[in-house]
């Protein structure tokens, strides 16, 4: 592994800005420093959740914040340099560095752009094509021992999750669908879980948004007549109350996205609830690499963050498998299904299950952003727009 440092790259990220909107001072641990320079274009909710569930300061938070802006930036220059070398990227939050990994004699170009080069077997095509067929040929039997699987770009490997425990003939299915796949023993790897990942919506009452006879989940991010959520959240034609609407669209499970349209005494508008009183402004929706820091808004357990483990997860639950996900140890509860997933100002996805809740700490599932805005050809709704 060769490495370079990322840290010029936090540089180029100086002019970046994200309107803040003060926490109140009810909120748990000290308030952010006024003086720490680069913090007024972060909302202190933001940077107070980050001190909380990270346990970075003030400080450290606006550097990786805008770290991450600019190597999600430096990652898709650099997937579509490499081509089919590229074999994926994450980042080194703790140390400022993006790793870059290719199948390819490539590490000029790599370090050229400021990151570190990683010598990999397979390339990222491959192993999403694997992942593809994968999820093609599970049948009944080997989906009841597996709870999901995803490509782990630091290992160069497809991550196979199952149940502890399992049957062997379910064992034996999953075995069999992977020779079918024709995934190569030395691409997998196949880990156990204690349990199955659950969807977070909930039939109690809250202060979200609410579904036909009482259903609560929680509002993803706003688009110009409505808003984005999770599928399993309503089905087509489903009515919400606070805010009104209708559910005009929704996919699951296959996909667990859906969109809300709104009455015109409904404002959308580009911001994301910070729970300490103020608002988290929202510029775009830049994906994040893996390694990057993100924070979770949900109307059951508010304000929490995590890390970016995994792209392009497929998850089995108990209703469906879901594909596609971006997979975090941040934790959610029942509830906060649909809610906002951030890098920053930059809108990830909605909340769609996980196993654990916060108080024992566990992972969460989200669905792109970007795949429900192509989806029903929506325009997010950001600050200032």
């Amino acid at each position: 592994m060769r490495r370079t440092t990322f840290r010029a790259m936090a540089a180029t990220a100086a002019g970046l800005t994200l309107a803040a909107t003060a926490a109140t001072a009810q909120a748990a641990g000290p308030a952010p420093d006024d003086d720490v320079v680069g913090a007024d274009r972060y909302p202190a909710g933001l940077l107070r959740a980050m001190q909380d569930d990270l346990g970075v300061s003030p400080e450290r938070a606006v550097e990786r914040l805008g770290f991450q802006d600019a190597a999600a930036a430096a990652q898709d220059r650099l997937r579509e340099r490499l081509g089919d070398d590229f074999a994926g990227a994450w980042l080194d939050p703790r140390h400022d560095r993006l790793y870059v990994a290719t199948t390819g004699d490539d590490d000029a170009a790599v370090r050229a752009a400021g990151a570190s080069a990683v010598d990999a077997r397979y390339s990222l095509d491959q192993l999403e094509g694997w992942s593809a067929d994968l999820a093609d040929g599970l049948g009944d039997a080997a989906g009841r021992a597996v709870t999901g699987w995803h490509v782990d770009v630091r290992d160069n490997a497809l991550v196979v999750e199952t149940l502890a425990g399992a049957a062997p003939a379910a064992r034996a299915a999953l075995d069999d669908a992977l020779a079918a796949a024709d995934v190569p023993g030395s691409a997998v790897t196949v880990a156990t879980t204690a349990e199955r990942p659950r969807l977070l919506d909930d039939i109690v009452g809250g202060n979200a948004y609410y579904i036909g006879s009482g259903a609560r989940c929680s509002v993803g991010f706003a688009v110009t007549d409505g808003f984005v959520t999770a599928g399993h959240c309503g089905s087509a034609g489903d009515t919400t109350s606070q805010p009104a609407g209708t559910f005009a669209g929704s996919s699951f499970p296959g996909d667990d996205y859906g969109y809300v349209q709104v009455g015109l005494d409904s404002t959308p508008v580009g911001a994301v609830n910070d729970w300490a009183g103020g608002q988290v402004a929202v510029a775009g929706a830049e994906p994040a690499p893996v390694g990057a820091q993100v924070c979770r808004s949900g109307s059951t357990t508010g304000w929490h963050c995590g890390t970016v483990e995994a792209l392009d997860v497929s998850v089995s639950y108990a209703e469906g498998t879901v594909d596609g996900l971006i997979r975090a140890d941040v934790c959610a509860e029942p509830g906060d299904s649909g809610g906002s997933l951030l890098a920053g100002d930059q809108a990830q996805g909605v909340t769609s299950g996980g196993s654990g809740d916060c108080t024992s700490g566990g992972t969460t599932f989200f669905q792109p952003v970007g795949e429900i805005l192509d989806a029903y050809g929506l325009t997010l709704v950001t600050d200032g727009a």
